[in-house]
């Protein structure tokens, strides 16, 4: 098993060299129509597989010796008044860079850049936890997820 604080530090590692790398990141458009993103590190794989557009969702696996030891399902939406998604994205890849290593679930608790201000509250540890993550523009939320996960497999039935 893998301590906490090497699952933290792995986490934001491999978030930032996925989907919050923005274009830099390498995605495999499966045959299922999701997109896959993959970063690995000795005996660590992180595997986050997603369908989008509006709305999303997917997971992120992180496997040990190909193992699967941890989980977070999420799901979320731009909100219909919204024309300009590429603008939203673009924030919140800025803002999920931004991962903290004590919390890395999803960005810091709120990042700010001109007239959009993103907010990240949860609740829970590593192994157990789930959140809300929302983007407002002038006062107005235009973008909200919700996200859960934690470990798995940690006792098996035989």
């Amino acid at each position: 098993m893998i301590d906490r604080k090497q699952l933290c530090k792995f986490l934001v590692k491999a978030k930032k060299s996925t989907y919050a790398a923005g274009d830099m990141a390498k995605k495999i458009v499966e045959d299922d129509k999701s997109t896959t993103l993959i970063f690995v590190d000795g005996d660590l794989k992180y595997h986050d597989n997603y369908f989008g557009g509006e709305p999303f969702g997917g997971r992120e696996v992180v496997f040990l010796k190909n193992q699967p030891i941890y989980i977070m399902t999420y799901y979320g939406l731009v909100e219909k008044s919204v024309t300009d998604f590429k603008k939203v994205y673009t924030f919140l890849q800025k803002a999920l860079s931004l991962i903290p290593e004590s919390f890395p679930f999803r960005g810091p608790k709120e990042y700010v850049e001109g007239d959009l201000i993103y907010k990240n509250s949860f609740t829970g540890e590593i192994d157990n936890f789930f959140g809300k993550e929302t983007i407002s523009q002038n006062k107005k939320e235009i973008y909200k997820a919700s996200y859960i996960g934690g470990f798995v497999d940690l006792r098996r039935e035989e």
